[in-house]
């Protein structure tokens, strides 16, 4: 507006009846051509950083503000699950079996599980003082993470025996997935490990947070197109975060599978835990601590609004 009212002045000032030759006026004429020049050179200048502010402006909002989505889930296909069976990691193993790591203190197991059965085809039984938890697969071998210990274990896929013991620099070992290349690791905190395979080494920690909270109990953890998937301990929830930078990309929400459950009797299962992945058919397996039964889910994108507080009380503990 300043720049506007500027422009108008020397306008006004030009339309004087007084004659420009006049004495009088020369001075004042030659200040009010300085000054409309003055304007004329400024005004651009000003454009220029009003815009350059804006651009960035713009793109911090927009880098700061993105959306996460809501997913819900289509029951495709339910399968019997070892209700014994207190599940802490779980990985497609292909020809329609499971890998799959379970815990508590003296049961604590590696097992292959076929999916159409539910049967245990192959069986590792680890020893007392372990309480096994997260397991991932690279290449031919099977890594695993032990509770309250930085200590972990390397399997053969084909027998289930054990290759090699690990620590890491996790505080504790919850969940593990890998992409390939590397391993993902959580540790019941907020905070998404990145791991060197070959050293166990921790290279890169990103802290995962939703709506300016911490997502705290990270758990078990799977690779699914260039996502990692985490079950939030204590709730219903899965939470979608990019690799790369830690942000929050989406939730899952599948309290329904757990309130089925308990609807039908199974009083005693405990919470959602378990992520398998069939990249080969796009197929997704998930189950729990104690559950009876395997879930392959189809998700979908929930269109109704739910605010960022709802999903708090339910996936933020």
């Amino acid at each position: 507006m300043a720049s506007k009212s500027s422009k108008k002045k020397p306008n006004s000032k030009r339309s004087s009846s007084k004659p420009a030759s006049s004495p009088m006026a020369s001075p004042k004429h030659f200040h009010l051509k300085r000054f409309f020049i003055l304007i004329s050179i400024m005004l651009p200048v000003c454009v220029i950083v009003v815009l350059g502010v804006s651009s960035n402006t713009s793109y911090k909002i927009s880098s700061d503000h993105y959306s996460v989505k809501i997913y819900g889930f289509e029951l495709v296909n339910e399968f019997p699950h070892d209700p014994r069976a207190f599940t802490q990691g779980l990985v497609y193993a292909g020809n329609e079996s499971l890998y799959e790591s379970t815990g508590l203190y003296k049961q604590s197991t590696v097992r292959r599980v076929a999916i159409q059965t539910g049967k245990v085809e192959v069986l590792h039984k680890m020893p007392d003082s372990f309480f096994g938890e997260g397991l991932t697969l690279l290449g031919e071998r099977l890594f695993q993470v032990t509770w309250l210990t930085k200590i972990g274990f390397i399997y053969d896929t084909k027998n289930l025996q054990k290759l090699d013991r690990f620590t890491h620099q996790m505080e504790d070992g919850w969940g593990l997935a890998t992409d390939g290349k590397i391993l993902y690791g959580s540790d019941g905190t907020s905070t998404l490990y990145q791991i060197d395979p070959q050293t166990l080494k921790a290279t890169r920690k990103q802290v995962i947070q939703f709506n300016g909270r911490e997502v705290r109990y990270l758990n078990e953890l799977e690779y699914i197109n260039g996502e990692i998937w985490a079950n939030v301990w204590q709730t219903d929830c899965i939470a979608r975060i990019s690799p790369k930078d830690g942000r929050m990309l989406g939730w899952i929400l599948l309290p329904t599978l757990r309130r089925g459950l308990i609807a039908a009797g199974y009083n005693g299962i405990d919470v959602l835990n378990g992520i398998a992945w069939d990249s080969n058919k796009n197929r997704i397996f998930v189950t729990g601590k104690l559950w009876p039964k395997l879930y392959e889910i189809k998700l979908h994108p929930v269109r109704r609004q739910i605010d960022n507080k709802d999903i708090e009380q339910l996936c933020v503990p």
